[in-house]
């Protein structure tokens, strides 16, 4: 695996963990690839039963590299970002979250993959895609208004303004609220939990909790349709300048 992307295994449990905190843990393609191959490793091992995913410092993830997306990426096809969104919503074993910090785009998009979800008080979450010129991804605007209605769903997606744990669990997005000081014993304790349920009845229980995920899978296509055309836009490109104006500025 990639330094970037941190993977091991215990209870039952692996663990895969985001590793480039200088960068706030914002994914490059490089880091996609390694998650891919960490939750195939994870879905072949039989003494793997569940997953828990977290970040390294001081948040999540920032969410997508950004410099990725002004190299021309063609958001298609065997793009690695398309293939780890369709490893999501394919994945046949319990898929857990420990959140804290920055959790932006995809740090917020891929926990309607998730089965459990922790997150620490200090979590700030946010899907800012509209204001950076582009559309949701990751099936968020199937799986988003399926769990917290149609009109929250949309204020969260349209306006794509920041919202906090409290909010989140409210809303269904996380399980529990912990001090971040627990975040990780919180979320171990729980996917060792989930780990040691009898592991034939637990997969079937997950699979008709998550029911077929043909339709999930023919969103992320078309959402990866129009976010690729995004990509092209002089609005993409309009709000790109503008974060690096406020960064060279700071």
């Amino acid at each position: 695996m990639s330094a970037q992307i941190l993977v091991s295994s215990a209870h039952g449990v692996c663990e895969i963990r985001l590793n480039r905190p200088e960068k706030r843990n914002a994914i490059t393609l490089a880091m996609y690839d390694a998650l891919c191959a960490a939750l195939a490793q994870a879905q072949a091992d039989t003494t793997v039963r569940a997953v828990l995913l977290s970040g390294e410092g001081a948040g999540f993830t920032a969410g997508n590299d950004l410099n990725d997306f002004l190299g021309g990426l063609k958001f298609s096809g065997d793009n690695p970002i398309l293939r780890l969104l369709r490893a999501l919503a394919t994945f046949g074993k319990p898929l857990l979250a420990a959140v804290h910090g920055q959790t932006v785009g995809i740090g917020t998009t891929l926990l309607l993959h998730c089965d459990l979800v922790v997150a620490a008080r200090t979590t700030v979450f946010s899907m800012p895609f509209v204001s950076l010129g582009l559309v949701p991804e990751a099936a968020s605007s199937l799986l988003l208004p399926r769990l917290v209605g149609q009109q929250r769903a949309a204020e969260l997606l349209l306006l794509g303004k920041p919202f906090d744990a409290a909010s989140a669990h409210s809303m269904g997005l996380v399980n529990r609220v912990v001090e971040e000081a627990e975040l990780i014993r919180e979320a171990r304790t729980l996917a060792r939990a989930i780990a040691a349920q009898p592991l034939e009845a637990l997969l079937a229980a997950r699979r008709l909790l998550r029911g077929d995920p043909a339709q999930v899978l023919a969103r992320i296509d078309e959402e990866a349709k129009i976010f690729g055309e995004r990509l092209q836009s002089e609005e993409f490109r309009a709000a790109v300048r503008a974060i690096q104006t406020r960064r060279h500025s700071g």
